[in-house]
């Protein structure tokens, strides 16, 4: 399996990268979390033969607004878009006139289901819990290829994201906050955050991604929030745009 950070940044675009869109390539999967402009470069790594899963966390726009431009793709087989709650009446308002091309219009099928909190049996299984943010925001963990992947971004510290975490190997986890920020009206991670989550919940590898542009201007801070992270939990890698590992 194949992971890679198409965006990295949250709110909006800079120089360092796009907003936030990531890509688990699998053999039989292409598995596409949340759809920031990032998105734009996912044809430079998917055919478009697989059957396609779009998750998306909430409705924040930097997680969203790659949605117009879905027409650049040709999903084969189909695109399947999991949501909370409202997904449906707003991507059917978002893909649409006078914003792009109607829904209905695009080049290939798509079924959006909403989901809850829950553990869902797809051709893979997916875990969805609610986690702590300013909109209902939704963590995901996946158990496919025989690999755990967690992936939590727009969230402060919460039960729910050390249970979406516990054991994995892989935490695909947000880093919007610097060291000694904090924000109660809109909850985020700082590097230690994350880091003492993978710690306490058993995680194996932690990548930090959603670097709020606001905060983090340049790859050189996001190196800084890497090696904070890594004093608390070794095996730690800041993402950048089009970053690759394998699982």
């Amino acid at each position: 399996m194949k992971i890679i950070f198409l965006g990295t940044n949250g709110w909006y675009d800079t120089k360092t990268g796009n907003t936030i869109c990531t890509l688990l390539e699998t053999k039989k999967y292409s598995i596409i979390l949340d759809a920031g402009n990032g998105i734009y470069k996912l044809d430079k790594y998917i055919t478009g033969k697989k059957p396609a899963f779009l998750f998306l966390s909430h409705f924040h726009l930097d997680h969203i607004v790659g949605v117009h431009i879905l027409t650049k793709f040709n999903f084969k087989a189909g695109l399947n878009v999991y949501g909370r709650k409202g997904t449906n009446s707003i991507l059917k308002r978002l893909i649409n006139q006078p914003f792009t091309v109607p829904l209905a219009s695009l080049p290939f099928k798509v079924k959006i289901q909403e989901i809850s909190e829950g553990k869902y049996s797809l051709p893979f299984l997916v875990e969805a819990k609610f986690l702590v943010h300013s909109s209902l925001c939704l963590g995901y963990r996946f158990e496919v290829e025989n690999k755990k992947i967690a992936y939590c971004t727009d969230t402060g510290v919460c039960e729910n994201l050390r249970e979406l975490a516990k054991n994995v190997d892989l935490l695909i986890a947000e880093c919007s906050l610097k060291s000694g920020q904090s924000s109660k009206e809109w909850p985020h991670l700082t590097p230690e955050d994350a880091a003492k989550t993978a710690r306490e919940s058993g995680v194996k590898k932690l990548i930090l991604t959603h670097f709020d542009s606001g905060v983090y201007a340049t790859k050189k801070e996001r190196k800084e929030a890497e090696r904070i992270a890594k004093t608390i939990f070794k095996n730690t890698t800041a993402a950048f745009d089009d970053s690759k590992i394998e699982l």
